[in-house]
């Protein structure tokens, strides 16, 4: 590989990290704003969101009513803000494994308090060009087993896959 490949491969590398970290960056500020089209656009046309305690929701259509239950308009209507931690991004080929921590707060008189607090696996798929949620699961940090189990997993994935395989480390 010559030193411009080398420079074109791992610009392409970052290229994706930031699609990547951009689209997740995204879901919050529309789930707030009520946005269901705009935050259900963000998965692809067969993603699917699984949310510990409130069920598995696969579609666009499904996806966007979620934004729209009652519980959800309740929470964005009286303040609320779906903050997410920065991403940790292993690039796959045209697929992409991100982890990130969540936290939803809702404003409580003058304050704003935790509403909600988990770890998120996302699984997103490159489409034409355009980075998408294949899959989102969410887990209330509430320390059950199916939590801890879905953050063992990640870290042994991550034990198993180096990430800085993905870059020469010279940038």
């Amino acid at each position: 590989m010559t030193a411009i490949e080398d420079l074109a491969a791992r610009l392409a590398i970052l290229e994706d990290r930031e699609a990547c970290r951009q689209l997740i960056a995204r879901y919050g500020p529309m789930a707030d704003a009520g946005d269901h089209e705009g935050a259900a656009s963000l998965f692809a046309s067969d993603g699917s969101y699984d949310v510990g305690g409130f069920g598995t929701y696969a579609g666009s259509e499904a996806i966007g009513a979620l934004l729209q239950c009652e519980e959800h308009l309740g929470l964005i209507a009286s303040g609320a803000a779906h903050v997410l931690s920065d991403p940790v991004i292993e690039l796959d080929g045209n697929k992409a494994h991100v982890f990130t921590y969540s936290i939803v707060l809702r404003r409580s008189g003058e304050a704003w308090v935790p509403h909600r607090v988990s770890a998120n696996i996302w699984h997103l798929v490159r489409e034409a060009h355009c980075w998408h949620v294949a899959h989102r699961a969410n887990r209330l940090l509430d320390g059950s087993d199916d939590t801890r189990g879905m953050l063992r997993e990640w870290a042994a994935d991550m034990r198993r896959g180096d990430p800085s395989r993905e870059s020469s480390g010279r940038l």
